[in-house]
């Protein structure tokens, strides 16, 4: 996956905040790398996805953050079997702690280097 972060969204949408310590496990390899890969591609074709940022400290620590355009979207998301199968796989093998938080974004803004622009969304 091409290292960048998802920018330029108009408001309202909403994100899923996934923050998790992985088990000695997942950093060893198993097929957690795999797994992830195959959610980023699954989550990809639900109606309403809009993107995702990620990040991972070599301790296992990982913020994964998915946008939706609606409730709606984070619903179908949640209800697909392969997911629950893969969070199933994750409170088994892969994690010691995780949180999810949703909320609902109004407000977003950032800037851009090569540009020197700073872009705001109301």
């Amino acid at each position: 996956m091409a290292l960048g972060i998802v920018g330029g969204l108009e408001p309202p949408y909403y994100t899923v905040v996934f923050t998790s310590i992985q088990t000695e496990e997942a950093q060893q390899g198993d097929d957690y790398g795999g797994v992830a890969a195959r959610m980023a591609e699954l989550v990809g074709g639900v109606p309403g996805f809009l993107g995702v940022d990620f990040a991972r400290t070599p301790g296992g620590v990982g913020i994964t953050v998915g946008y939706f355009r609606d409730e709606e979207a984070i619903a179908a998301w949640r209800r697909d079997l392969e997911h629950q199968d893969a969070q199933r796989r994750g409170r088994e093998h892969w994690y010691e702690r995780y949180s999810v938080h949703v909320a609902k974004v109004e407000r977003a803004y950032g800037f851009d280097r090569g540009s020197q622009e700073i872009h705001r969304n109301p």
